[in-house]
């Protein structure tokens, strides 16, 4: 008898596991970031980092264009020593924050590779190119930021990816124009690499303002 009541106590605490069902816990933050791909993890990077360290790196680096061709007129290292950002080593070239408004004389805003050229001088020929995207070509915007470090990534993968998370980044916070914009006025301020004077400027857009 007393057998008999051990395997009903038994059976009664069984019972509800039955109709128990386990639910796993939360996996630890670095497993969680483990889990995630490259592109989020460097859209997640951009996005930390945006308003408290790239828009201040830009703010504080930022010179007219006009003011910059000037500069460059003597050379193009004499020019990034007083104006220039770049990665750590001398074989790596000069990126530079650039403001100045210009008439625009050509537009591709249909395209997923959106980009204007844009008339500086009043001659009527193109003088820089506005990469508008949200596909866009090149580094710069990485790469003058001076807090940013190869060796704090993985490996040249991951740090390709963050160059375009930031350009990503770049390109969601324009005001993009609608409809014909030959001939208006665009203001602009961005970044761009220059390995040449024979360069016309690619330009990483963080702002531009079409007239009316």
């Amino acid at each position: 008898m007393h057998a008999m009541k051990l395997s009903a106590a038994i059976l009664a605490l069984l019972l509800p596991l039955g109709g128990c069902k386990l639910v796993p816990t939360d996996k630890p933050d670095a497993e969680q970031a483990e889990a995630q791909t490259d592109e989020a993890r460097m859209a997640a990077y951009a996005d930390e980092n945006w308003a408290d360290k790239v828009l201040p790196v830009i703010a504080e680096n930022t010179v007219d264009y006009t003011t910059l061709q000037q500069a460059l007129a003597a050379g193009v290292d004499s020019a990034g020593a007083e104006y220039g950002l770049r990665p750590d080593g001398e074989a790596n070239p000069w990126n530079f924050v650039v403001e100045g408004e210009g008439t625009v004389t050509e537009a591709k805003l249909d395209s997923r590779a959106a980009k204007m050229q844009v008339d500086m001088t009043g001659d009527g020929e193109p003088d820089v190119t506005l990469q508008i995207g949200p596909i866009i070509r090149g580094t710069a915007l990485r790469d003058a930021m001076p807090f940013i470090t190869f060796t704090d990534f993985r490996d040249q993968i991951e740090f390709a990816k963050l160059a375009r998370a930031m350009n990503e980044k770049a390109h969601a916070g324009l005001d993009i124009p609608e409809g014909d914009v030959v001939g208006k006025t665009v203001a602009f301020t961005g970044v761009f690499t220059l390995r040449s004077l024979d360069e016309e400027p690619e330009i990483v857009p963080t702002v531009i303002e079409v007239s009316p």
